[in-house]
């Protein structure tokens, strides 16, 4: 298989990460979602001794991906309850992060405005999942367990963060922005499974995989 990356930005409750999760599954590959700023969150702490020393081991192991295997996944939904507040060296990490993942293996990667990082590259395929607000609230309710004025109040917040997230590290583009993506897709009106296959025959339209790729986990 060639390297090839999928990104994926989706709106809270849209099921964006369970599509990018069962997509990754049935194409072999690794997801990479919160394990990135995890990761980024450690080494922008480390001193430059410590930091010296986890780029001779990433030099020599070949990337970033055995380090954030180690890392625990992230629940299902994670909100953002805060407002955002900037922090550019964390984001510089973040971008190394992806940038390598994308020069060493074919992944995918959901949020961490990816799709702007890697606009430039002709093996990336970016995707945007969203979904009516109804939908998203009966989903939010049901893997949360809240209350629907919660999840009203959780995908407003969630969304807004996103949001302004990617207007700040993308110098003022707008996260659902769809010239910013090869794909925007409802997931309500197309199904959490048919967006995968979508995806799927997207990526051999565009060569970056064969058919008889597909499904090859399993």
């Amino acid at each position: 298989m060639e390297r090839f990356v999928v990104t994926f930005a989706r709106g809270f409750g849209s099921g964006g990460k369970e599509i990018a999760s069962l997509l990754a599954a049935d194409l072999g590959i690794h997801c990479y979602e919160n394990r990135i700023l995890t990761l980024a969150s450690q080494m922008s702490g480390l001193d430059q001794r410590l930091f010296d020393e986890v780029n001779e081991k990433i030099r020599s192991n070949g990337g970033f991906s055995s380090l954030m295997r180690g890392l625990p996944r992230a629940r299902s939904y994670i909100s953002r309850n805060e407002r955002f507040v900037s922090d550019d060296q964390l984001f510089e990490y973040q971008c190394a992060i992806i940038n390598n993942l994308a020069d060493t293996e074919p992944c995918v990667i959901v949020g961490k405005c990816a799709d702007w990082v890697l606009r430039d590259r002709e093996n990336v395929v970016s995707v945007y999942i969203e979904a009516p607000r109804a939908f998203c609230v009966e989903r939010t309710i049901e893997h949360m367990g809240v209350t629907e004025r919660v999840a009203h109040a959780t995908i407003e917040q969630t969304d807004q963060f996103r949001a302004d997230y990617y207007a700040y590290y993308t110098n003022g583009n707008y996260w659902t922005n769809p010239v910013n993506y090869d794909m925007t897709l409802n997931s309500e009106r197309v199904g959490i499974a048919s967006c995968v296959r979508l995806i799927e025959d997207y990526l051999v339209i565009k060569g970056l995989i064969e058919p008889s790729e597909i499904g090859q986990s399993k």
